[in-house]
């Protein structure tokens, strides 16, 4: 079944332009210009019951309006949009109380007062059991970590320990459909790596639908098997994480020490030389002649150590978006 069908949604916003200069602002208050700016342009795509799906794109690409109308925030300039069966902006209580959205930069905690008051108004907000608050509670306390902090004011907490806060106030209502934008942002490895867990763990024992924008691509491999990846408002990929490797990165990276130095000239045919600085080698190869090169370098050079590698997802995104430009 489909928590998320999008079909050609679009969110266009018009956009005043004007000069510098103070001439310049006098003359746009009787002679307005406006520009057109396609923040979502046509984009569509289904989401089953239950999948994380990593959702990706440079700044300005479209992620987080995307998020804000599933979300019911922004109406759609264009398209059809269901979540859990609702259209997100007719706003219907039933369907607010089955989504979360959860925003790196954005605080839902009262900042003067500790994380269980807020965690007490959204009880009441959501209509949650006194039992079921409690228990549900008690399980994110454990599973976070933050019994110690339940009482301390929020403003006294750390980033991190806020953004644990945060999720607990996000999730205590047990939405099925969850939209995290930049969760992690300005978080250090460790706390990173703490909320990719709990994240994990929420979906498979929820059962719950993820859609995950991040800039860490770390968060993306750990957490999803299917990423979507759109730039200027479009789509641009859908599929298996896997696939993208395969699909658009047909090369492999081979890391060389060599025993001593030799000549470049030496290397050439091998593939295209990233980096040579004796005595690291850095060369990208082409997936089918990955064996022969491999080959041919241990007869012909003397090699201490040779890695082969994938190339990191970063750097194939960054090859798309490049391709996306041109």
């Amino acid at each position: 079944m489909d928590s998320i069908e999008v079909k050609g949604l679009k969110k266009y916003y018009k956009v005043q332009k004007k000069e510098a200069g103070l001439a310049a602002s006098i003359l746009s208050f009787v002679n307005r210009k406006y520009e057109e700016v396609k923040a979502v342009d046509g984009i569509s795509f289904k989401i089953d019951e239950g999948e994380l799906v990593g959702f990706i794109g440079p700044n300005g690409a479209g992620k987080t309006t995307t998020l804000k109308c599933l979300s019911g925030l922004l109406y759609p300039t264009a398209g059809e949009i269901k979540v859990l069966g609702y259209t997100p902006f007719s706003r219907k209580t039933n369907f607010l109380k089955q989504i979360a959205l959860v925003m790196g930069q954005r605080n839902q905690l009262w900042w003067d007062l500790p994380p269980i008051e807020t965690f007490i108004l959204n009880k009441e907000i959501y209509e949650i059991p006194d039992d079921k608050f409690k228990k549900t509670l008690d399980a994110l306390v454990s599973l976070l970590d933050v019994t110690d902090i339940l009482k301390t004011p929020v403003k006294k907490l750390s980033l991190g320990q806020r953004m644990k806060c945060e999720f607990i106030a996000s999730v205590l209502h047990s939405p099925r459909v969850l939209f995290l934008d930049e969760p992690t942002l300005g978080l250090d490895v460790v706390m990173q790596k703490t909320l990719r867990e709990f994240i994990k763990e929420y979906n498979k024992q929820y059962k719950a639908t993820i859609l995950l924008t991040s800039h860490y691509m770390r968060d993306v491999e750990a957490l999803c098997r299917r990423v979507i990846i759109i730039n200027h408002g479009k789509l641009l990929f859908d599929g298996k994480l896997s696939d993208l490797v395969k699909r658009h990165a047909p090369y492999r990276i081979v890391k060389l020490t060599l025993q001593k130095n030799i000549d470049e000239s030496l290397m050439r045919g091998l593939g295209e030389i990233k980096s040579f600085t004796y005595p690291q080698v850095v060369i990208s190869v082409p997936y089918r002649r990955i064996s022969d090169v491999s080959a041919k370098i241990l007869k012909d050079l003397a090699v201490q150590d040779l890695i082969i590698e994938e190339p990191e997802i970063e750097d194939i995104i960054r090859e798309i978006f490049e391709k996306g430009k041109s």
